[in-house]
Parts: C-alpha cells; structure tokens; sequence
C-alpha cells in the first residue's frame, strides 16, 4: 500500500510540473499496516473507479515522451504508442499546449487508456483490452451505424467470418480476443452458427469513413448457446455473458495469439529423452518470437535459464497459484523478479531453448505446489458485475438484443454515437 501511495505522489509531482504547477509533497500510509475495512452482511463493495488526469505536451515532445514524463512506465508506454501509430503520426512532436487524457487503474496507477484531439474536432483514443491494445477515432458530423452478419462454420472461423461479411480487421481482432478462453480446436464443428453486431460509421452523406467495434457475438455450438456482449466497464472493454460474468477468466488458459497445442497435460513419451513421464503442462507449437502473456495479474519469481527448460519466467498470482512458462527465445526488456505484471502483458517470446525439439512455449500452473491441468484447472470469471454496473450493462444488453432479433444479414441501422 505505501508503495502505491509513493508511486502515486510521485506522478502527482510529475503532473504537476508538466503542468506549470508546484508539486506535490510525498506523504504517509494514512491507514494502520494490516487494516481493512469491514462490510455489513449483504453489501457489495464498490469497485474502485479508474483515475483520470490530463496531461500538457511540452515543446518538441512526442506522444512518448510526454506519457513517460507523466510517469507512465516503459512497458505500458510501447504498445499504447503503437496502436496508437495506426490513426495517428507517432514520431512527430506535439504542438506545445496539447493536452492528453490518461485513464489509470486505481490500485497501480497501470495505464488504461489515453485521448487527445489532434484536429478540431478529430479524436483519438487507445483504450488497453484484455488482448492488447486498440486505436478508435471519431470525426465531426460522423453517423454510428449498426451492422448484423450471420454464418456458419465450415472449416476456419476467420475465414467464415469474412465471408459473412465481418471486415478483416474485427473478424481477426474477435478471433484473437476470444481465442484465450474458447477452444476454437475442440468446441467448434462444422455447422455450427454464429452471429456479430458491429458498428460502422459514416458521413453526413452516407460515405464509408470507417468499422467501428464488435459489439456482440453469439455461437451456437453443438446444440450450446453462448452469447456475448463487449461492455466497458471502466478498466477497458471486455466480453460478458447474458449475467454479467465476463468471458475472460482469472487465468488465461492459452497465454500466447494464434497457438496450436502439440502436447497436453499429462503422461507422454518425452520427445528428446525418449521415455515416458508426466507432462507437467501444455506444450504450444507457435513461430519463434511469438510474443508471450502473462496468464494473470502477478509478480515475476524468477526469470532465468532452468536446465531443460531454457529461458524460463516464473510468475506468483493470487489464491497461491503460480505459472511457469519455458523455452523462451527471449525475456520482456528491462523485467526483472519483483516486478508486477498485468493480465495479457508480454513477458517473453516463444523459442526453443533447452530440451526443445522445434519452437514452442510449455505452460504450467500449479496451486499451492500442486500442477493443475490449465486446460481443466477452475477458473472463476475475472470480472462479475454487480449493483449498479449490473443493472447499466443489461440495458446495454437488451438494447442490442432489440437489434439482433430485428436486423437481416448486413442490413444497416442508425444508431446513437457514444
């Protein structure tokens, strides 16, 4: 808690002199060491709502260096600027004056989204989501459209969903955000069925100015209904089912985009000794340099060369739960033990080092030192609605259901912009 409280003085004073005003002083835990607030029976407490500030663009900075002045870590700052990259010139200085809003998780101050307004009129956002980060811009005059696509599953999901009629862009961006937590390999067969709502904006006139977001994607799987919903609920948009549990769990059970699993958990024969033992995690066959994620929020344990393992990480999550990723081409620049990393941040990247036939990442879990299956292993939702926050996203919810059960397969529907 003091080192929150530190770390957070310390951006205060940084904000304070980006801005021209005095900084702030460095002060105390206020709060006994081990207090914690007690609740009446039945009440929920509330979430804590994100922090947000704006910050002045000093003369010759660029968007960089301007997040790194207000204290932003490096780790956060390099993915935001390049998704940011593909709307807006990053290299270029900012005119001296203008101002970005940041938006900061509470409890560590990690960066969420950042706004500015490059033209009049013209804004620009990056928002972090459980996947990594996405660039959005809004224009003047500009109209919010909903779009309805419908399909079936043949072979590839990626490719049905474009021949429904899904751009690229969201088709790859809906795969990739929902490939952590569904089995694309084992729960979806041909013939299955799916639907996706996504915005499209245009002008005044009626011209295409660009696709907006996903909004909704249903799957009927097997004779299995599953139906989602993107809804921000103040620390990045994420996937919720019908109740308000979000799709992504407490621990990723595929830590790394576009994998395919060569080996599973359990007994097998080892492919470089030769003879038959427990296989203590999943193994996922994917390009050397594929970045790796962490699987949960955590503090990094170890990170080092481990015999047959290679270059491994070691990561220490709550509920006394550890992950171990192994064979890594490389580690995160500047990690190090101590360190605390979020859910989806990139920590490494795959390779081949140590007892390695060909590229891949081995992923274990474990719980209170015993290895759990990550295929298997319980995993509680990482986000439950609740109280208010419950009751705006099911108005959410039903508000585009209205548009689902009415709109035809790439039938166009104004809709009000955000």
């Amino acid at each position: 808690m003091l080192h929150r409280l530190r770390r957070r003085a310390r951006w205060l004073s940084v904000a304070c002199l980006v801005m021209g005003g005095p900084a702030a002083p460095a002060f105390a835990d206020p709060m006994p060491q081990g207090y914690r607030p007690v609740l009446a029976p039945g009440v929920v407490p509330a979430r804590p709502r994100p922090t947000v500030r704006t910050v002045v663009a000093r003369r010759g900075q660029t968007i960089a260096q301007v997040l790194a002045a207000a204290g932003v870590e490096r780790r956060e700052v390099e993915p935001a600027v390049s998704a940011l990259a593909s709307v807006l010139p990053t290299r270029a200085p900012l005119p001296a004056g203008r101002e970005v809003t940041l938006r900061q998780a509470p409890e560590d101050d990690a960066l969420l989204a950042m706004t500015l307004e490059p033209q009049p009129g013209r804004t620009v956002t990056v928002t972090r989501t459980p996947t990594g980060w996405i660039a959005h811009e809004a224009w003047p005059g500009q109209r919010r459209n909903l779009v309805l696509v419908r399909g079936t599953i043949r072979e590839d999901l990626l490719d049905d969903l474009r021949i429904a009629g899904l751009p690229d862009s969201l088709a790859r961006q809906l795969v990739e955000g929902l490939a952590h937590e569904l089995d694309f390999q084992r729960e979806l067969r041909p013939g299955d069925s799916f639907t996706v709502l996504f915005e499209r904006w245009r002008d005044t006139e009626g011209g295409l100015l660009n696709d907006g977001r996903t909004l909704h994607a249903g799957f009927s799987l097997a004779g299995r209904g599953l139906s989602l919903w993107r809804y921000d609920a103040g620390e990045g948009p994420d996937w919720f089912d019908d109740q308000g549990r979000s799709l992504r769990r407490s621990f990723l059970r595929t830590p790394l985009d576009g994998a395919r699993v060569s080996s599973g958990f359990g007994m097998r024969r080892h492919p470089v000794l030769g003879y038959t033992r427990q296989h203590q995690g999943i193994d996922f066959a994917a390009p050397t340099g594929t970045p790796v994620l962490a699987a949960a929020d955590g503090e990094v344990t170890q990170i080092r060369w481990m015999s047959g393992y290679g270059r491994i990480i070691e990561l220490r999550h709550e509920d006394d739960r550890t992950t171990r990723y192994a064979h890594l081409s490389a580690f995160a620049p500047g990690l190090k033990p101590g360190d605390r990393v979020r859910q989806g941040e990139v920590i490494g990247k795959v390779g081949r080092t140590g007892l390695a036939t060909g590229p891949h990442l081995h992923y274990e879990l474990a719980e209170s030192g015993l290895t759990l299956d990550p295929a298997r292993a319980r995993m509680r939702p990482a986000t439950e609605l609740a109280g208010q926050e419950l009751a705006a996203f099911l108005a959410v919810r039903q508000g585009l259901a209205v548009q689902v059960a009415h709109l035809q397969p790439m039938q166009e529907v104004a809709a009000a912009a955000e």
